[in-house]
């Protein structure tokens, strides 16, 4: 019997960035289960209208709109995908940033918004969004889920998850991970994984804040490294990345970009295991994150994180350090960033250099509840199940 008709409204599945490997994830898993799913992509796929192969089934995907966002054309792609199926119940699931989704096209749609939240309270465009009688918010995080709580907006809690291939890694492609990543076996190497994205001047990432701080604490370390697995040439809107280390004063061998085709083209998950696995310690602090996946992907991997107090990062914390901010304020969103305390940083930094070089295993087993099978059974299935 038919399970009921899902428009899934996100980054395309073949996209290699977080919200595309999270949709990969979850559209898998949905089909597996039983829903007519077609994939709204609003980037990723331009100008494709078509199919897309998910987990080897072959389901429709409707291209960007002319819209940035895709606006133009998402509520009219999902009525048109739901039609093909009548009788059934039918969903909307936005995977995006809310403030983005307006008209009034939407009003009578069912939609599950599975929001992120990163500032503090939560902004007001996001707040007028999942206030609507026709949308079911989803929290990707308890933070998230209390910002919401605080306006009177209930929400169901779904985590992001990752998985099973995130588990300590030694060899990527047949070679030695650190032989991949470019550093020899000694090296202390702090790692990052971050979208380079900024909005001005602000980076939402802390790429100046991070790279200060690892500049100023290996300053008398010659054997420390830091790895940026990101867009070094700033093409998505984001800075130059190899000027901002010349700035805070980094020498060339210090600093290892991700390779550029690998890292647009989008590396096989169980190569970024590898990568994981070869950092002794995965910095993740930023002015927010509504979720963070690095965090969790890093720690089931075995290695430690150094993340902000602030926002969704703190509870994805099983071994690790907590550092310090100050308040920024976001005028766009009317809302507070967090500013990662600099030398908090580097004293976190100076803790993982002081602490043994090996797997975390309070780290690992840690991270099973974020188990993508766990987490679709356990969050997923009782949502899907009351509204179709």
């Amino acid at each position: 019997m038919p399970k009921g008709t899902i428009s899934w409204f996100s980054n395309s599945p073949y996209a290699p960035t977080g919200y595309g490997v999270q949709t990969a994830q979850v559209l898998k898993r949905l089909i597996r289960d039983g829903y007519d799913v077609a994939m709204l992509s609003n980037f990723g796929r331009e100008g494709v209208r078509g199919e897309v192969n998910v987990g080897g089934k072959m389901i429709p995907e409707y291209a960007r709109g002319a819209e940035l966002y895709s606006q133009d054309v998402t509520p009219m792609n999902h009525m048109h995908h739901a039609m093909q199926y009548p009788g059934q119940k039918h969903l909307l699931i936005s995977l995006y940033d809310q403030w983005i989704m307006k008209g009034e096209k939407y009003d009578t749609i069912p939609i599950l918004a599975w929001t992120p939240i990163d500032h503090m309270p939560c902004p007001p465009m996001v707040l007028d969004w999942v206030s609507k009688p026709n949308v079911h918010p989803l929290a990707m995080s308890r933070f998230g889920q209390q910002m919401m709580a605080d306006k009177g907006v209930e929400s169901t809690y779904i985590p992001h998850a990752i998985e099973k291939v995130f588990r300590p890694t030694n060899m990527v492609e047949g070679v030695n991970n650190r032989t991949y990543m470019g550093v020899d076996k000694d090296a202390f190497v702090v790692g990052m994984n971050a979208a380079n994205k900024a909005s001005g001047l602000v980076h939402r990432k802390a790429f100046a804040e991070n790279l200060l701080a690892f500049s100023l604490f290996a300053k008398d370390k010659p054997d420390a490294k830091i790895y940026l697995h990101t867009d070094v040439y700033g093409a998505f809107g984001g800075w130059k990345l190899a000027a901002l280390a010349e700035a805070v004063g980094l020498k060339a061998e210090q600093v290892i970009f991700a390779d550029p085709v690998a890292y647009r083209d989008g590396l096989p998950q169980s190569a970024l295991a590898g990568l994981y696995t070869a950092m002794d310690v995965y910095l993740g602090t930023s002015y927010g994150e509504g979720f963070g996946v690095g965090t969790i992907e890093a720690q089931a991997c075995g290695t430690p994180v150094i993340v902000s107090n602030f926002a969704a990062s703190p509870e994805l914390v099983e071994d690790g350090w907590i550092v310090e901010g100050q308040p920024l304020y976001d005028a766009a969103q009317l809302s507070w960033f967090n500013v990662p305390n600099i030398p908090s940083i580097v004293a976190a930094l100076e803790s993982a250099y002081e602490r043994p070089r090996e797997r975390s295993e309070k780290a690992i087993e840690g991270m099973a509840q974020y188990d993508a099978d766990f987490v679709y059974k356990t969050h997923w299935k009782p949502v899907l199940e009351k509204l179709l």
